[in-house]
């Protein structure tokens, strides 16, 4: 069980260890932002970038997962992990051989991400106006986003396959580094 004191001095803990190293944050939010920018400048090498990027993931942790199922075959799910650690290495072989075709295939699965995700966020939203919740109308107005992102991509396939990626990581590390460069000089100042 944890108490109330100790959350405390946990909260304490990690905002002295923030302001101890804000100039870390602070370059890291940062690198972010510049790779932000020049993700969205350039979005199709970003896109590109990104697939390369999943097809050495999938190639190493399928590597990782075939070592790992041989060396403790004896262990239930053998087959099943086996074949997990052979998808993961063709689909990482597959993306490395041919990334432009992996561009495309990745945008068509986020545009199918967003839509599924606006769809879940307009119930969720109509299920909080139910219960007259305050956010229903934001969480209805992102939902509407996400749908409205995912036609624009769908919409545009194959040539939004060239932008979107790198355009959605870009955006993603624009946001993500801004927060870190804000919390870097709030925890410079001590308002942390």
């Amino acid at each position: 069980m944890t108490l109330p004191q100790d959350i405390t001095r946990l909260q304490s803990e990690v905002s002295a260890a923030v302001r101890e190293h804000w100039k870390a944050f602070l370059i890291e939010g940062i690198l972010l932002v510049v790779l932000g920018l020049a993700a969205m400048i350039v979005p199709p090498l970003a896109s590109l970038a990104v697939t390369i990027f999943l097809g050495w993931m999938f190639l190493i942790s399928g590597i990782a997962g075939l070592v790992l199922t041989f060396w403790a075959r004896q262990m239930p799910g053998f087959w099943w992990s086996l074949i997990s650690a052979v998808l993961a290495i063709a689909a990482g072989i597959i993306l490395l051989a041919r990334p432009v075709q992996g561009v495309l295939t990745l945008t068509i699965v986020v545009g199918a991400y967003f839509l599924a995700e606006g769809v879940a966020t307009i119930m969720y939203a109509l299920e909080h106006r139910r219960e007259l919740s305050e956010r229903w109308s934001w969480l209805l107005i992102g939902g509407i986003m996400d749908i409205l992102i995912s036609f624009i991509i769908i919409s545009g396939l194959p040539g939004s396959a060239e932008w979107a990626i790198g355009l959605l990581v870009g955006i993603n590390l624009l946001f993500g580094g801004a927060t870190l460069i804000g919390v870097a000089l709030a925890a410079r100042k001590g308002a942390l």
